[in-house]
């Protein structure tokens, strides 16, 4: 598991570091020392917890495959299987992998053009675009191909023989121009538009022989003969649009998974077989707890009597612990005006996870993505005193964003949840303090639920920010300086 303390890329939201802080200026103005609005809401698999339906985020979805999936003791003891991060020869293979699998699905399919094939935490993926072709002797056009399991076999077979050919696989570095020259003569237009956004020279290409080449920074094994063929396994074939972009092409992109040896590959596919008995949305029918009304919409989650059950077991033990720590407990709407979003900068920085505002008498309301104005207002509706700080309010705040249909994945990746969002007033020689506090708060969670192995990570300043260098520099040293504390 693990834990992201940040300063605002990984759902730390001081009102210190600047966003929140832009809601209460009167209030502010108003006390006689500078108050620090925190939030609680920055770890994430806090809000996981306590939240029931889980904030959709990296960390929650690795912290839910822990709890559905958690091995036998001796299954741990007898393999651990490394990552990308902590094994730069496996991030290699799967690199090289993907190159690999690119090139045999052109060797395979030469109508297919490529796009882009990072490696990803359990393997690799390449998205490919299928045009639709005429038949040279009808004239009729036949549609774009769409990938089958089939298919996949046929393309591990050419991936096999590639990597048995030992081909060297190669770094190169060109000019802008010739780059745009050579993926002009082999008609990869998707290539042009990944030049295009390469900031940097030279440009680098990485072949493979003298047979295949793509744009790449690596890095990469030094021959094809280095990839264990049978520690590799393509696994499923998805559809996904061109840069994200659902008014631009659908590709169809081809995901899977590669180790080290055989034995790995082993391991993860029983990981795989035992996660999928815990599944919990088979889990979530098989008891009654929950369930998904495609007549109301994907996305939005109607919890049955027992789980409902459980559901106000928890939010009772939430409420206690929180209530123990010196919080009150206060409800905000689930919508208000626009206006206040684009105070808080939730409409220039959040637009696209939120959803479309309604019009009501004339003026724009917004369904909420998110609680923290909500405390804002609250706290700035009348006069305070800084020698009454900190202020503690946590909520139970039900929140809507915006997910693709595509993206949705039972309680993982919803429309509508409900989350812990708590948020501190204080001042700043408090703040260290309150998030060690916070801190301490967040294992007395976790470790009821049994979550007592994880990683604790810093995040810091991200290239898009509000808020003086001053108030970073301070919010920064807080959480470092509550870090050091904690040990």
């Amino acid at each position: 598991m693990k834990l992201y303390i940040s300063a605002a890329k990984m759902s730390i939201f001081l009102g210190l570091a600047g966003r929140v802080a832009s809601f209460a200026p009167s209030s502010i103005a108003r006390t006689t020392r500078q108050v620090v609005p925190l939030s609680q809401h920055f770890i994430s698999s806090w809000s996981s917890v306590s939240s029931l339906v889980p904030v959709p985020s990296t960390t929650t979805r690795y912290m839910s495959a822990t709890a559905e999936s958690k091995p036998k003791q001796e299954e741990e003891e007898a393999i651990t299987l490394p990552t990308n991060d902590d094994d730069e020869d496996l991030l290699k293979i799967r690199h090289s992998s993907a190159h690999v699998m690119a090139m045999a699905v052109q060797n395979a399919f030469p109508d297919a053009q490529v796009t882009i094939g990072p490696w990803i935490d359990n393997g690799f993926y390449y998205d490919f675009y299928f045009p639709e072709t005429t038949d040279s002797e009808t004239g009729d056009v036949i549609p774009s191909r769409k990938l089958t399991d089939s298919d996949l076999k046929t393309v591990k077979k050419a991936m096999d023989k590639i990597i048995s050919k030992n081909y060297p696989i190669f770094r190169e570095e060109v000019t802008r121009e010739e780059a745009k020259r050579r993926i002009d003569g082999i008609n990869e237009p998707f290539k042009l538009e990944i030049l295009d956004s390469i900031k940097t020279e030279p440009i680098t290409i990485y072949h493979i022989g003298d047979e295949w080449w793509d744009l790449c920074a690596g890095p990469h094994v030094e021959s094809t003969g280095k990839l264990p063929k049978k520690a590799i396994q393509l696994q499923n074939v998805a559809g996904a649009y061109w840069r994200g972009d659902e008014n631009r092409e659908m590709l169809q992109r081809i995901y899977a998974t590669a180790w080290k040896d055989p034995t790995q590959l082993k391991a993860y596919k029983k990981m795989l077989q035992e996660a999928k008995k815990r599944d919990h949305r088979v889990l979530g029918k098989q008891l009654d707890l929950f369930s998904i009304q495609e007549d109301a919409g994907g996305g939005l989650v109607f919890w049955h009597p027992k789980g409902s059950t459980i559901r106000r077991k928890i939010e009772d033990f939430w409420k206690e612990a929180h209530i123990d720590n010196g919080y009150d407990l206060v409800y905000s709407p689930h919508m208000a005006n626009l206006n206040l979003w684009k105070t808080s900068g939730h409409n220039d920085f959040y637009r696209d996870g939120m959803f479309q505002a309604m019009e009501v008498e004339n003026e724009e309301y917004q369904i909420k993505p998110m609680n923290c104005p909500f405390h804002c207002l609250m706290y700035k509706d009348e006069l305070r005193s800084y020698r009454d700080l900190p202020f503690r309010w946590g909520e139970l705040g039900t929140v809507y964003r915006y997910e693709r249909s595509g993206t949705l994945h039972g309680l993982m990746r919803v429309r509508g949840f409900t989350q812990d969002d708590a948020h501190i007033f204080c001042l700043p020689e408090q703040t260290q303090d309150e998030i060690v506090a916070v801190l301490d708060l967040t294992e007395q969670i976790l470790s009821r639920f049994g979550f007592d192995k994880y990683d604790i990570m810093l995040s810091t300043r991200p290239e898009k920010s509000v808020g003086s260098d001053k108030i970073w520099v301070e919010a920064t040293a807080a959480l470092e300086g509550a870090l050091k504390e904690k040990g």
